[in-house]
């Protein structure tokens, strides 16, 4: 062995893996499965995650309990390069309750710019939950910090007015394995609606299929893998393309019964697969749990906390604390 590759190994001994110039993420430095704690005035909730250059880009709705009783939903951002530290969190979108522009469902790359997409979530009236006018959108960036104005997703066709749109919620997009260029969007409308297009302006409604909020679909293999959110837990589904959905095969609740925080709902996973990057190798989950007596206050803010699992096959998941 050369001189240089004895120092090299040595250096990986003293230092610990690191492979092509960025540490490998080591799994078991996440002491605790929540990375960002609610409580009475602040929600972490719907978050939606894009690995770049060495960094998970994290983004979720922040949601604000105001002084009278209502609350504000607003869309934040954090970053974090080995899933234990992360930045303070830096509010993208507007604070506003006749928008609310929140609940990211992913970020993706189109003609050189990221694209995210999210929701209006409209409560001017201290409602619970988000009126009729509830629509999709997405913004655009060159850096994955700075985003454009939203251009609202007409995903029924653009022969449909906005107003006759009816109320839609928890955007996700896809592009289609078997048709470079083809996105797809899922949103929560009459289940989880499907629309696709070749510009992200042009939209042709599909259908729909039996499914909760907060769909994910990400490829395993040569299928797809559902993710969504039912009254409690994480719904999975599978299928051969993008539009052909049946039942549940499996509900995960993952820690739910020793987790206080999360035993009043836990929702809102979305997967990304990091098992082809060196540095992570798994499955990455992260969701969001609500306490009972966060619910038992606000409904739609629940004291909710963001949390983490992994997976190496997307059936069993671990997470910090869990007993083999």
């Amino acid at each position: 062995m050369s001189t240089i590759a004895k120092l090299v190994l040595v250096l990986c001994l003293i230092c610990g893996p690191v492979l092509y110039g960025k540490e490998k993420v080591d799994f078991s430095k996440i002491t605790s499965p929540i990375f960002f704690r609610g409580d009475h005035k602040y929600g972490f909730r719907d978050p939606a995650v894009v690995y770049h250059n060495g960094n998970f880009h994290l983004y979720f709705t922040l949601s604000e309990t105001a002084g009278d009783g209502g609350y504000y939903n607003m869309t934040a951002y954090s970053k974090s390069g080995d899933l234990v530290h992360w930045t303070f969190p830096e509010i993208i979108t507007a604070r506003d309750r006749n928008l609310n522009y929140s609940s990211p469902g992913n970020i993706i790359r189109h003609n050189d710019e990221w694209i995210i997409c999210l929701q209006t979530y409209p409560t001017p009236n201290r409602e619970t939950f988000g009126t009729k006018d509830s629509r999709i959108w997405i913004m655009r960036s060159r850096n994955l910090k700075d985003w454009s104005e939203p251009e609202l997703l007409r995903v029924k066709g653009n022969h449909v007015s906005r107003e006759k749109m009816g109320r839609m919620i928890d955007p996700y997009l896809l592009e289609d394995a078997q048709e470079k260029g083809k996105w797809w969007c899922f949103y929560k409308q009459n289940g989880a609606s499907m629309s696709y297009s070749y510009d992200l302006k042009n939209w042709t409604y599909v259908g729909h299929t039996r499914a909760g909020e907060n769909v994910t679909v990400i490829r395993q293999g040569q299928g797809y893998v559902m993710f969504h959110s039912p009254s409690n837990g994480i719904g999975v589904k599978r299928s051969k393309d993008p539009k052909s959905w049946g039942p549940d095969v499996q509900l995960l609740t993952l820690g739910q019964k020793q987790w206080p925080w999360a035993q009043g709902r836990l929702t809102a996973a979305t997967v990304i697969d990091m098992t082809k990057v060196p540095e992570v190798g798994k499955y990455i989950m992260f969701f969001h749990g609500s306490s009972k007596a966060g619910l038992e206050i606000q409904r739609a803010h629940g004291a909710a906390s963001l949390a983490i699992a992994w997976s190496d096959d997307l059936v069993n998941w671990a997470w910090p604390g869990k007993s083999r």
